[in-house]
Order: structure tokens, then sequence, then C-alpha cells
């Protein structure tokens, strides 16, 4: 079966009212051609998961389409702050809803692994614990059978959908991710499993390079071929983030009125991620941010 699909045919299908977890980290491997697509369709009303939040969460979040998000913090780097989602906390205009990244991060395994929650001290004693100490449908303290200590459980998180950014995928959707992989669990806890990735690689590739296989193909339900699908965040060994573009969102971001530019100019104001990277600098852009194949991101002259 070939799960080879149009980005944005695969958005279509997903309801308002939909359940999203969203791999990336902070501004590493994000899926921000998806995000985009979602708010060119005007889906809403949408509850997100991020083990770390990152800058299309605050995308998301600030363009009214997230009913709630629950996250372990986040940032732009050192560009800045995710102020969409920092500023929903405080006017409520969005459930936001905190964890620690461990805490985060188990709910992710449970639902992976296909058990209904996971025991842990983290968070225990907590000002993040006595927020959310009523949401039950979420955490519990118990006790263990076996020494009667106290343990918060964690409830399995199995969104409909999750949705990550990967180097390769083959057409079976047989995914390939290299360097470091924080959203495993991630992908694998989702209902339905949304893949963009830079390029396509061959069923015969795989066949061959079994070893390269991050997750296999029976977790994949559609994918996508978007390159460059995670800018203006980096993609080891493809593209280095842009610092020019994520240091114009961390200053559009801090108010709802320069966002709303923003997002009128780059994300509706085109009709897809492409015409997109063309408006934010086009091929030279892209030139400039291509990673070194020895470091794995854009070393230039100067640089330690």
């Amino acid at each position: 079966m070939n799960k080879i699909r149009e980005l944005s045919d695969i958005v279509r299908e997903i309801p308002n009212g939909a359940e999203i977890a969203l791999g990336g980290f902070i501004i590493t491997r994000c899926p921000m051609a998806f995000a985009a697509e979602l708010i060119r369709q005007k889906k809403k009303d949408l509850t997100l998961y991020s083990v770390m939040g990152t800058m299309e969460a605050d995308l998301l979040v600030g363009a009214g389409v997230v009913k709630s998000y629950s996250y372990s913090g986040g940032s732009l780097d050192r560009f800045g702050k995710l102020s969409r989602v920092n500023d929903a906390i405080v006017d409520k205009s969005t459930e936001i809803k905190e964890f620690s990244a461990l805490g985060m991060g188990l709910r992710m395994l449970a639902g992976s692994l296909g058990i209904p929650y996971v025991p842990s001290k983290v968070m225990m004693g907590t000002d993040m614990y006595e927020n959310m100490k009523n949401d039950t449908d979420v955490l519990q303290m118990g006790s263990s059978p076996f020494d009667k200590q106290p343990y918060l459980y964690f409830s399995a998180l199995n969104p409909d959908y999750s949705v990550i950014h990967a180097h390769a995928v083959d057409e079976k959707g047989n995914v390939i991710i290299e360097g470091p992989v924080w959203d495993l669990e991630t992908a694998k806890a989702g209902k339905k499993l949304i893949v963009q990735a830079e390029k396509l690689v061959s069923n015969e590739y795989i066949k061959r390079n079994p070893d390269k296989v991050t997750i296999p193909s029976i977790y994949t339900y559609a994918a996508a071929i978007v390159p460059y699908g995670a800018y203006p965040a980096s993609t080891y060994r493809v593209y280095d983030f842009d610092a020019e573009v994520l240091t114009m969102y961390a200053k559009a971001n801090q108010k709802q009125d320069t966002f709303d530019a923003y997002l009128k100019e780059y994300i509706l104001g085109t009709k897809d991620h492409f015409e997109m990277i063309d408006k934010l600098g086009g091929h030279k852009k892209l030139k400039e941010i291509a990673a070194e194949p020895v470091y794995g991101f854009a070393h230039k002259d100067g640089d330690g």
C-alpha cells in the first residue's frame, strides 16, 4: 500500500476538534509545514500535545485554532519566547496544561506501549501537581502494590494523530530519522501517525538498509514529501535553522497584532510551504543554511 500523499490532502481529512501530538524539539525537526497547512485550512478547536513546546505550537495557539494545549515548557531557543502560548496562560484564551518534560514523556510512553498509565515520582510535591491534581483523567495519586510507596500515575496519551518531521520515508511508510530521536514515543502514541519527510526513498533501499529504519511502516498512516518542511527550524545534516526568520518571528509574536500581521503575510498569504519559503528568502536563503555534512549544521568561517 502506497502511503505517500499530498500534505494538503492529509490535513483536509483532519476534523475540527481533533487531538494532535506534535513532534519536534524547540526549533529542531518541527512539523512546520503541517502546522501552517492546518491554519490555511482554518481548522479549529484542536487539542495539542508536545513534550517540548515548539514554534509551530506557538503559531497554532496564536492563530486561534487551538482549544487546549498540554506541554512542558519551550521557547524559540536563544531567539525568544513562545509568547502566544505565554499570553494564553495569562488571559486564559486557550486552556494550557503545564507538565514537566518527563511527565509529558511518560504519558507518551504509556500511549506508545499500549498500557493505561505509567507510575513515577516526578512532579510530586510541585506546583505543577497542585495545579493539575483535580484533573483525574490525566493524573492520579496511588500506592505501589510492591513497596506501598505513593506514586503519581500518568495516564496514557493516545491522540487521534501524531505528526513528526523526518529525514526520509519510503512508499510503505518506513521512516528514517538521523541523529537524536526524541519523538519516537510521540510518534507511536497516536492512533494515526502522519509523517512529513525531506525525501522519498525506495522500499528496495529500505530492504537493503533495514538498520536505518527508525519507525517501521506498521505505525505510519500517511506520509508527505516536504523538502525543508521544518523550515525555519532545522533538520540535522540537511539544513540549519534560519536565525533571521526566527529573530523576526520572536519580535512579531510578542503582541497579537504584530503576530497577526506575520500570519497574514507568511502563512495565510501563501498557498503552501514552498511559497512561504520563497517569501522568506527562497533558494538563496536555503543555500546559506545548508548543513555541512561533517558537522550536521551550517558551519561558517570563524565558528568554533
